[in-house]
């Protein structure tokens, strides 16, 4: 008895803690429990919309996704591709670029602004904008190479030969400026005494780097690599606006094929959504993007554990 009052005490005591949490605990419920417990459900329902009917599927839903449905797969195949080709090329570029700006130079703050920018720019809009660049025929990039003699014809950058590379930059450019930030505030959390014991001791640039900078960013670098990891899994907004996922499914990705069967994309062509394997797909979206997050988190402790 006196268990069950001290609890309703404790509670009392924190009523108005409770109450401060209760707008966003409703929001949460709202917008994240419920729609993953909607996707849940109709993952083993068809259901086209536009007045149709709801027809109990079973697992048709997910046998059509493991077997009658390469396209997915393809999708899977280029997403790695993708998070990869992203993450190599957005990871070097923001740590190096933080190292420049941490030496407080003269302009540094300008660089930094400047840098950051593309994170704050709509994604719609940097998207339209490098696809003015990279356009094939009239395209900024294909002119500035032929008035400099690089290349005679145009070369085709949105073309099932070059898309992939192409929505790598972009999606780098786009990218670099956030990881710079979260770089930039690991190295200011070094002390500077670490660096100038290494400076008596006659270390130079590469040896500061290699056995001060490096090892005490290790848990910085860690957060860096999973949250880039998640992000590029999920990246779709640019990819869609450049090329839609092709030319011939080059560039499709998994959330934007997800994407592609609740908001069908079609020129002038009624095509109907399909929201329950559209559900299937997006929980098999989400389970490969949260066991491949599972197996960085498990590699990168067990590499704590060794060093």
């Amino acid at each position: 008895m006196g268990a069950i009052t001290n609890k309703f005490s404790d509670i009392k005591k924190n009523f108005t803690i409770y109450l401060m949490i209760l707008p966003n605990l409703i929001l949460f419920i709202c917008l994240v429990i419920y729609p993953i417990i909607w996707t849940l459900g109709f993952a083993f329902y068809e259901y086209s919309g536009l007045g149709s009917t709801i027809k109990f599927a079973g697992l048709d839903n997910f046998k059509r996704l493991f077997t009658r449905d390469p396209l997915f797969w393809r999708a899977v195949l280029n997403t790695f591709v993708y998070a990869s080709g992203k993450i190599v090329l957005t990871i070097p570029v923001a740590f190096l670029l933080a190292v420049f700006l941490n030496k407080k130079q003269r302009g540094s703050s300008f660089l930094k602004t400047v840098y950051f920018m593309p994170t704050i720019i709509s994604i719609s809009v940097m998207s339209l904008i490098f696809y003015l660049i990279f356009n094939t025929y009239n395209g900024t990039l294909n002119i500035m190479l032929k008035n400099a003699g690089i290349i005679t014809e145009s070369i085709g950058w949105l073309s099932k030969e070059h898309a992939m590379l192409t929505v790598i930059i972009v999606g780098a450019w786009g990218g670099i400026g956030n990881y710079m930030v979260y770089f930039l505030a690991g190295l200011q959390s070094i002390p500077k005494e670490v660096y100038e014991s290494a400076d008596i001791d006659g270390t130079n640039g590469w040896q500061r780097m290699l056995y001060i900078t490096l090892p005490m960013m290790g848990s910085v670098l860690q957060f860096i690599l999973m949250l880039a990891i998640l992000i590029a899994f999920q990246d779709m907004q640019s990819i869609m606006v450049l090329t839609e996922g092709g030319p011939s499914s080059a560039t499709e990705v998994m959330f934007l094929y997800v994407y592609k069967l609740f908001f069908p994309i079609s020129a002038g062509e009624a095509i109907p959504p399909e929201y329950g394997y559209g559900a299937a797909t997006g929980i098999a979206s989400s389970a490969i993007v949260g066991v491949f997050t599972c197996i960085y988190l498990y590699l990168s402790r067990k590499l704590n554990e060794i060093y």
